[in-house]
């Protein structure tokens, strides 16, 4: 049986005949290369809003494309070359804003670091490295060089020492902001850590198991409570307890971002780590060591206007775990990076094949 009758049969292009078909050499091997070209007699239809137009391929006729349903194997290649056509042409200049975080990838702490555009009118993932070190963010400023790196302005980040000691090397002129998420999850990881050992004391000693179940509304904002939540927080309230006390601890700081200047916040901040290290909580007083050697970061929080943040960031953190959890995990960097790369990198695509007037 001829190749075109094996086409003709298993495709349905009705606007469009075979043609001269041979074997090529290209770099990757010897490919079959077939000829398409439109029926003279067929009606123009458009591919988008399948409607007759006047004429079709106003662009050149010398273009090349695989033939994918032939082998399926073909799908990653084609977006490989996709990926690696957009990560070559994309734009990088003008980038002011970037946020820097990890997510983990494989089980057994095994992360990756992402590199995220988070300018108002432009928000896209930049950069992908394997683990979670000081030397692939070092990385990342290599890849982005030292022109527009001198070009940031602002940089958010969580509170790991490996990044805070990279930014301030690679771009202090910029202001490194610990933003709102990142500081009130390092508290309340201290109120879990309190609770934990709490309860262990508690059973230990004899008592009523009050604080079981307690995790989340401990966590919670009060206004995000369910009415069954709201009703034992307020029982729990009455009892003197290392965990009650470190949960009003952390509803006090939320007043931290009220504030209109960074003086006035930091103020506020000296007054509650002073308060911190009085309450005899290890793990509050930890917490309050933390702040007061990151006190300036905390701060620029207010001296980036109070806008920027890293809701941006984990929102893209969010489509990655759900890119992730589609293709059932990756087995190689390759694959993930052009996974990742090709839905949250907004890349440059080549014009289509055909256009219609």
């Amino acid at each position: 049986m001829q190749l075109k009758t094996i086409l003709n049969n298993v495709t349905n292009y009705k606007s469009f005949i075979f043609g001269k078909c041979e074997i090529v050499e290209t770099e990757v091997g010897k490919t079959i290369e077939v000829e398409v070209r439109p029926r003279s007699n067929g009606l123009k239809i458009c591919s988008g809003c399948c409607k007759v137009r006047l004429g079709y391929d106003t662009m050149p006729i010398a273009r090349r494309f695989d033939f994918v349903p032939m082998c399926w194997d073909c799908v990653f290649e084609s977006v490989k070359q996709a990926v690696s056509w957009g990560l070559s042409h994309r734009n990088l200049e003008g980038i002011e804003s970037i946020g820097i975080d990890e997510v983990q990838w494989h089980r057994g702490h095994q992360y990756q670091t992402l590199v995220y555009q988070i300018d108002e009118g432009c928000k896209r993932l930049l950069w992908i490295g394997p683990d979670r070190t000081a030397k692939t963010l070092l990385r990342f400023f290599r890849f982005l060089g030292k022109d527009r790196s001198k070009q940031l302005l602002f940089i958010c980040s969580d509170m790991w020492q490996g990044y805070l000691k990279v930014i301030r090397k690679k771009a202090s002129h910029a202001i490194h902001v610990l933003d709102r998420f990142h500081v009130m999850q390092s508290i309340g990881k201290a109120i879990n850590e309190v609770r934990a050992e709490e309860v262990k004391q508690l059973k230990q000693d004899g008592y009523e198991p009050m604080l079981k179940g307690a995790r989340w509304l401990l966590l919670k904002r009060p206004e995000n409570l369910t009415d069954k939540q709201a009703v034992k927080l307020s029982e729990l309230l009455q009892y003197n307890l290392r965990s009650i006390r470190s949960h009003l601890m952390k509803e006090d700081f939320q007043r931290f971002w009220e504030y209109g200047t960074a003086g006035w916040a930091g103020k506020f901040l000296d007054q509650w780590c002073t308060r911190a290290m009085r309450s005899k909580i290890e793990p509050m007083k930890k917490i309050a060591k933390s702040f007061r050697s990151k006190r300036e970061l905390i701060l620029n929080w207010f001296r980036a206007g109070g806008e920027l943040s890293s809701g941006s960031v984990e929102g893209f953190n969010n489509k990655v775990k759900l890119v992730t959890r589609k293709s059932y995990g990756f087995k190689t960097q390759e694959a993930y990076e052009i996974a990742l790369y090709h839905n949250l990198g907004d890349l440059p695509q080549l014009e289509f094949i055909h256009r219609f007037f």
